[in-house]
């Protein structure tokens, strides 16, 4: 079919008309922040259009849950530096005990867990050791009585002018040479165990007496016993150990970088796995070095055990609270865990939160210091997080 001339003309100005309209309509590119570019339609000014924020969320009207705002606000807390160590004797109150004579034990009078008191026997011994230095004072005594005699006859013979004085001189000083071999005996046999009362009772009867017994030095419990009925001893071996537990240390070791926060005087806080319970005890020891192996240093505390319920070698912990700072904290329930992280849900307008990364401390009684991440002055949700962030993830998946 051929066309007329006017009819091509209205085809020509309909397919012009075409072309204006689709080079008058905005185009969009994208830019490398993830928004979008627009240009105006008319001024062909670029208009960016940004995303909406993940962390950003609206309380609905229907909400299903109370919603609580509040400063974070600040308040003074103290760190506490928790610490494993052990319960341990009270080394002040614990004594060794051995022989004071070589010799075999005959009997044993104490045992493990024994309750006993300064003096009481714990092993008898019987020494040939013992038996001679008795034998020597006996003899030195003996010299000396003789020569105490000697002297009275040499004073009395001087005075009838029958001997000369350099005769009473020579006997004075036996005298002398034999009264100090006798104390010399004496402390001898004090050395080997003997009292004061056994030795003047030797002197009088001259009953010799090799049977000795291991006294007990303290007031304790036998908490060890190194020796058995037939055994040789001698006055190095350590045949008993004698505790008083009505007071025990608690020792832990501080990692070095934390040993500022502590020191002698302050009260701790122990916890006893074993007990189940919590003590109050003091540190009394900080120690002055570093152990160059653990890169530690040692801490002790002292706790009453009246009731002797801590058993020495038990496990414990120490609680150490630093001096007290100036620090945000918010309650625990306005934690919000997302991607493995801290957060809160801080307002940014009525109804209107953002979900903020926060660093915090550990959980202290439903509370949580704020070490970064959160200003006093910031208003945060307190009641509802949990909800609210459900929600958050909600509108996420529209």
């Amino acid at each position: 079919m051929k066309l007329k001339p006017i009819h091509l003309a209205i085809l020509m100005a309909a397919l012009v008309l075409g072309g204006c309209k689709e080079a008058s309509r905005p185009a969009a590119k994208a830019t490398d922040n993830g928004s979008a570019t627009t240009l105006s339609e008319g001024t062909g000014a670029e208009i960016k259009v940004s995303p909406p924020d993940p962390g950003l969320v609206t309380v609905p009207p229907a909400f299903g849950a109370e919603i609580k705002v509040m400063p974070a606000g600040q308040t003074q807390i103290s760190d506490t530096l928790r610490v494993a160590g052990k319960v341990d004797f009270d080394q002040t109150r614990v004594t060794r005990i051995g022989a004071t004579v070589t010799g075999r034990v005959i009997e044993i009078q104490a045992h493990l867990g024994q309750q006993v008191r300064v003096g009481d026997s714990l092993a008898v011994i019987n020494s040939t050791e013992l038996g001679e230095a008795q034998l020597t004072y006996l003899k030195a005594r003996a010299h000396a009585d003789l020569q105490a005699r000697s002297v009275e006859r040499a004073r009395q013979l001087f005075a009838a002018d029958v001997i000369g004085k350099a005769e009473l001189q020579r006997r004075e000083s036996e005298l002398s040479i034999a009264s100090a071999e006798q104390r010399g005996a004496a402390d001898q046999l004090r050395v080997l165990g003997m009292s004061s009362a056994a030795i003047n009772k030797l002197g009088a009867t001259g009953a010799i007496n090799s049977v000795t017994s291991v006294a007990s030095t303290m007031v304790g419990t036998v908490v060890d016993r190194q020796v058995a009925q037939g055994q040789v001893v001698q006055p190095a071996d350590a045949l008993y150990v004698v505790a008083d537990l009505s007071r025990v240390w608690v020792t832990a070791e501080v990692p070095e970088q934390q040993a500022a926060l502590v020191k002698a005087g302050q009260t701790v806080d122990i916890e006893v796995p074993a007990l189940g319970s919590r003590l109050a005890g003091k540190l009394i020891f900080v120690a002055d070095t570093v152990n160059p192996e653990t890169r530690t240093v040692a801490v002790r505390s002292v706790v009453d055990n009246a009731n002797r319920q801590l058993k020495p070698a038990m496990l414990a912990t120490m609680l150490i609270k630093a001096a007290p700072v100036e620090r945000v904290v918010i309650p625990a329930e306005s934690v919000v865990r997302d991607a493995d992280a801290d957060n809160v849900f801080v307002e940014v307008a009525p109804q209107q939160f953002r979900l903020t990364p926060v660093r915090l401390g550990p959980d202290m009684d439903g509370k949580r210091a704020v070490l970064s991440g959160l200003k006093p002055e910031q208003r945060i949700l307190v009641s509802g997080a949990f909800h609210l962030n459900n929600e958050r993830k909600r509108k996420e998946l529209e």
